[in-house]
Parts: C-alpha cells; sequence; structure tokens
C-alpha cells in the first residue's frame, strides 16, 4: 500500500460513503427507492468530493436540509483532500505524527519538502476557516434581506463553503443567475474563488509578506517562484478572459446583449473567474456562443494552481510549458523563469500531466459521443472538460445524459481530483531504481 494508493483509495472510501449518506430517505425530498436514486447519489456525492459542481438534479429542491448538509460536508472534505482532512482528525486525536503522514502530506499537497508538515496543516484548516466565515458574514448582507436570517444564514454557508472550495454548487435553480447584477455578491463568490484556487503556499507568502512590511522586520519574505508563476499567470488569465467573454458575448442578446454596461463587465468578469474550477455561472452557457464555449473549454482545461482547491492542469504547468517553447524558439538549451532554472524532471512531469490530461479528455469524449450520439460534440467535450477540470459548468445536457454517460462523467471527475500522475502511481507502484543508462541517439521532432 503506498502513500499514492492511499490517497485514491481514500477518496474513493469518501465517495463511497457519501453515496450511502445520500441515498438515505431522510436526504432527499423524493419518496420511494429505485435505480436512479442510486446513480443520482453515487454522481453527487462524487461531483462533491472531487469538488466539481456538476449536478444530475435541482440540488436545492431535490435534496432535503440534511442531504444539502452532506454535500457541503463532502465538499469541505474534497476541498481540503482526504490526506489533510484525515491527518487534522488523527492529529485531533493525539496520534503521533509518523513519516509516513509526512510523506503523504507532502505528496498530497505537492510541496517540496516534508519539514513542518503538522504546522502546514493547522495553517491550512486555519486558513479555510477564516476565508469561509468571512465570506459567510459577507453573504448575509445578499441572502437575508431575501430570505430571512434562517435561510439566509444556510443560503451564505452553503455558497461560502462551496465558493472557497472551488465547487460550484448552488441551492438555486438557475444557479446564481438572480444575482448577476448584485456587485457584493459577485466580488465575494469570485474573490473565495480565486482566493481558494491559488493555492495555501501562495497565501501563506502573501501573508508572510504583509506582516514584514506592516511590523517592519529586518529581514523581508522574498517571493518564491511558484508565487510569481501562480500570481502572475492567474492574473493574465483573469484579465484575458474577461476581456474575451466581454467581447465575444456582447453581440449575444442572450447573455451580455441584453444587460447594462456595468452587469456586462460584471458578468464577464464573473464567468472569467468561474472556469477556473468553480462551476458558478451568472449567465445561461447552454445560450453562449460556440467562440464562448471554446474560450471557456480553455480556462477550464487549464484550471487553477497547485496546492489548492483548484483542478485542471494548474497555471504553472501552462507557464513552465510555454517557457520550453520560448526558449526552443530563441534556440537556447536551458528554460528559464524569473532568473531562475526549471529543473529537468519539472519540465518532464509538465509533459507528463499535460499528455495524460489530453488523452483523459480525448477517451472519455470519445466514448460519451458513442453513447450520446444526439448531442452536439461542443456539448459533449464541454461536459467532459468540466468534469476533468472539477469545474461543473454545464450548457444544461448533463441530466438528458445517457446512464453510460453519467458513469464516464463520474470517472472523470475523480481522475480530476486525484490527478492523472498520482493515479498512474497508484497503478503502477512506486518505480524501480536502476543503474542501467543507455546511449543517446537523435531522431526527428516536429
Amino acid at each position: 500500500m503506498t502513500v499514492s494508493r492511499s490517497i485514491c483509495l481514500g477518496f474513493l472510501a469518501v465517495i463511497a460513503v457519501g453515496t450511502l449518506l445520500l441515498m438515505l430517505p431522510l436526504s432527499t425530498t423524493e419518496q420511494g427507492w429505485d435505480w436512479n436514486t442510486v446513480i443520482v447519489a453515487l454522481f453527487t456525492a462524487t461531483s462533491a468530493v472531487c469538488v466539481t459542481g456538476h449536478a444530475v438534479v435541482d440540488t436545492g429542491t431535490y435534496f432535503s436540509g440534511p442531504g444539502q448538509f452532506f454535500i457541503v460536508a463532502l465538499v469541505q472534505i474534497g476541498g481540503l483532500g482526504y490526506m489533510t482532512a484525515t491527518t487534522f482528525l488523527l492529529l485531533l486525536l493525539g496520534r503521533k505524527f509518523k513519516l509516513r503522514d509526512k510523506i503523504a502530506v507532502q505528496q498530497a499537497l505537492d510541496r517540496g519538502e516534508m519539514q513542518g508538515a503538522k504546522q502546514v496543516i493547522r495553517s491550512i484548516i486555519a486558513t479555510t476557516l477564516i476565508f469561509e466565515i468571512t465570506g459567510i458574514f459577507l453573504l448575509l448582507v445578499v441572502f437575508v434581506p431575501d430570505y430571512g436570517w434562517g435561510h439566509g444564514l444556510w443560503l451564505s454557508i452553503f455558497h461560502s463553503v462551496s465558493a472557497w472550495n472551488n465547487a460550484g454548487f448552488s441551492l438555486f435553480p438557475k444557479n446564481l443567475i438572480g444575482y448577476q447584477s448584485s456587485l457584493l455578491l459577485n466580488l465575494v463568490i469570485t474573490g473565495l474563488i480565486v482566493l481558494g484556487g491559488i493555492g495555501y503556499e501562495v497565501i501563506f507568502e502573501l501573508y508572510l509578506w504583509s506582516r514584514d512590511r506592516l511590523f517592519k522586520f529586518p529581514e523581508r519574505v522574498c517571493f518564491s517562484l511558484n508565487f510569481k508563476v501562480a500570481v502572475s499567470t492567474t492574473l493574465m488569465l483573469l484579465g484575458i478572459g474577461t476581456l474575451a467573454f466581454f467581447f465575444v458575448e456582447l453581440p449575444n442578446p442572450h447573455t451580455l446583449g441584453s444587460m447594462d454596461m456595468g452587469t456586462r463587465w460584471l458578468a464577464a468578469w464573473f464567468q472569467a473567474v468561474t472556469p477556473r474550477t468553480a462551476g458558478f455561472n451568472t449567465i445561461e452557457i447552454g445560450k453562449m456562443t460556440t467562440a464562448g464555449l471554446f474560450i471557456t473549454i480553455a480556462l477550464m482545461f487549464i484550471g487553477g494552481s497547485p496546492g489548492g482547491t483548484a483542478g485542471g492542469i494548474k497555471t504553472t504547468t501552462l507557464r513552465v510549458l510555454t517557457s520550453c517553447t520560448k526558449t526552443i524558439l530563441q534556440g537556447k538549451e536551458e528554460v528559464h523563469l524569473y532568473e531562475r532554472e526549471v529543473p529537468i524532471s519539472l519540465i518532464l512531469k509538465a509533459v507528463g500531466v499535460l499528455v495524460g490530461s489530453f488523452a483523459t479528455v480525448i477517451i472519455m469524449t470519445i466514448l460519451i459521443s458513442l453513447s450520446d450520439r444526439h448531442f452536439d460534440f461542443i456539448r459533449l467535450l464541454f461536459e467532459v472538460v468540466s468534469a476533468f477540470g472539477t469545474v461543473g459548468l454545464s450548457t444544461g445536457i448533463t441530466a438528458e445524459l445517457s446512464l453510460f454517460a453519467k458513469l464516464v462523467l463520474v470517472v472523470t471527475m475523480y481522475i480530476g481530483r486525484v490527478g492523472v500522475l498520482l493515479l498512474m502511481a497508484s497503478i503502477l507502484g512506486d518505480p524501480k531504481p536502476s543503474s542501467v543508462r543507455y546511449p543517446e541517439e537523435n531522431l526527428l521532432v516536429g
């Protein structure tokens, strides 16, 4: 039982428990039990644990209060990560932190070192609580005037947890379309999504930097390469995405065309943020133009940053690969980022993530295309990329897909959450050391 297998099986165990909980009569408002109940429970539990937000039913009406609570709990566990959640539980129980636990945390959070693992877990939990509670208080201002204190508080809790963990579950039938002009809700939800998906390491570094500047400590924090790449790439994608959505969807009367100018920019900004693996929407995705859908697919495939609650191939992977391309075009042999040389092992990992992700999307799209031929290809590709990137956005066909297609999406969401490389490592096992070195030989490429 390797660490990677423990992580993968741990997620499966949480999905199984979540499926059983959502199948209970107290979890739904429906009467009776059939196989559709099992499929809905399995799909929803997988979507929650994998912080995707894909849904085959209306979450707010199909699931009762206890069922909605189970979904929030699964989203929280899935967002923290199986190893983070279980390690924190073991720390609360007073269990000794062993070397295997440190290695598991290192692999689960994609950290470069094992030192300070316990402190990192505590910091992650504290950061999560601080931002989620802040989001709850801010959302109370939006929901309480419309729904009163009781239901307004629950709506604030549900959407704050869902946004921070980049899940995208909503209790409204049309997601957040009814609040497309609410400046506070748009800023709070997008702020939680960006901060939750940018990675805990980035937040920790930003906190230390702010503390040093505020208290004027003599030893200033020097931002790491991971911080610089994650932040700059995120800002670049958010800016490009906002402009792209605004100008592409502006002539479309079904999306931005019928709004006033301020709401147009707000909706464009919101839709540039949510493909970063959080499936909220303030416009109808199914009525977007083909160009708008392709832009969304590209952003969903890229996803957020490593170490956070986001999915996709990650911003750092994109930046490493684009820097490799730039290096080749310039005729150089070393890949540089912010006056630092990128190691070959990291480049190989980035290539592996890209190839594995492309292969997963292609295979899953082919499988669904064979079973659901009556849907447009762009819509099927959108569903697969959304599931793989753990986004949850949909053009509105998820509930209409066949049983086979829904099971394919369940597998896709799982692969997207645990990661292609980690899943392959769990299947193949740990690599065996070898002292054999083979001779070099060139071949034609490109």
